[in-house]
């Protein structure tokens, strides 16, 4: 009987595991649908571990109450990279070691393969994306938007603007648009008149800003024509240009990137298939794969040895990337230290200004 009982018992254990399910919380729309397609069906394919996407507007805001509360029902984050040290700082996320990560294709080590700053001690990156501004070409018929100068000159380009809800990145942004150069904008945005800058310079447009928050929103605003011009993740606009036919352009002056981060939440219910999860997916093979199906760039070199096919099969992807030369003239790389310090300070001083009249 007790033997019965045991292995009855097993079976059950097995039945278990074997319908363990890893949950990736992203970002939804076309960026949840790359990873989807890019990370989770072939690492199910491959392992036979169910896996299932959910979305958040920004999963480190769900990730941080529910490890808070003690009730983590997410295994794996896709989070933004000032957000993934924070909350590995606080110790609200496991740590993951660039030793457990496995070699290039070539069999480079990943300590030697990854570009600089991409695995930290809780996360391991995606990709690198950027936040930039796109306008509808319908709606110009002579001079276009070219530089980040342009979004605020609504003389000269008449209509309504995106802007994303929150500081981070706004701010940056003004900055940039009232001609300091990028390499500039932290030390500027440090002082009390740099901050002051960036306000005044939001206060040119702020009546005719249409605000956003989520990445799926900014595409359909242009397709809306709510919008001529909005600032936005360059995937989501890509996506829709290339993907839909839309008449989007993107404007690369003045972009804003950043490295996307896989991160497994302290106490996530299947802690070691997470781990195998990033494993797979910060392959070599799957970092490429990611970039066959949304335009933010690999952060692997082996990765970047490939070219890279956008999934319509005809697409070469790298001129489309945040990181190709020709789009890097005037780009800033978003500053994790800046943020990590000052979101909390800023973003009460940016709820104020949305405020005031």
């Amino acid at each position: 009987m007790k033997k019965i009982l045991a292995l009855t018992t097993a079976l059950c254990a097995f039945g278990a595991a074997a319908q363990a399910e890893v949950i990736v919380m992203s970002w939804g729309g076309a960026y949840g649908a790359a990873q989807t397609e890019a990370h989770l069906k072939p690492f199910t394919a491959a392992t036979g571990i169910p896996t299932t996407m959910v979305d958040s507007d920004n999963p480190a805001t769900p990730i941080k109450a529910m490890v808070e509360a003690g009730n983590v029902t997410v295994d794996v984050a896709s989070l933004e990279y000032a957000d993934a040290i924070r909350l590995c700082d606080e110790g609200l996320l496991e740590p993951i070691s660039i030793d457990d990560l496995p070699a290039g294709s070539d069999g480079v080590a990943a300590s030697e393969d990854f570009i600089p700053g991409a695995v930290t001690e809780c996360a391991v990156s995606t990709d690198i994306w950027s936040n930039i501004f796109a306008y509808d070409s319908s709606k110009f018929t002579g001079e276009v938007p070219t530089t980040v100068a342009d979004f605020f000159d609504t003389a000269k380009f008449p209509g309504k603007r995106g802007l994303k809800k929150g500081a981070k990145a706004v701010l940056e942004f003004a900055l940039m648009g009232d001609g300091v150069p990028a390499s500039e904008v932290y030390a500027t945005l440090s002082t009390p008149e740099g901050l002051d800058r960036a306000f005044a310079k939001l206060d040119t447009i702020k009546g005719d800003i249409v605000w956003w928050e989520a990445g799926a929103q900014p595409p359909q605003l242009l397709a809306d024509g709510e919008v001529v011009m909005t600032t936005a993740y360059n995937g989501r606009i890509f996506a829709a240009a290339v993907g839909e036919g839309k008449p989007f352009q993107i404007v690369w002056d003045g972009q804003i990137y950043e490295n996307e981060m896989y991160a497994i939440p302290k106490g996530a219910p299947h802690l070691a298939d997470a781990m195998e999860f990033i494993k797979f997916s910060t392959s070599t093979e799957g970092l490429a794969a990611s970039a066959t199906q949304i335009s933010y760039g690999p952060a692997r070199k082996s990765s970047m040895l490939n070219e890279i096919i956008y999934k319509d099969g005809k697409t070469v992807m790298a001129p489309h990337l945040p990181t190709a030369p020709e789009n890097m003239t005037n780009a800033l790389e978003s500053s994790f230290e800046f943020w990590v310090d000052k979101d909390s300070e800023l973003n009460e001083r940016f709820n104020a200004w949305l405020a005031s009249n």
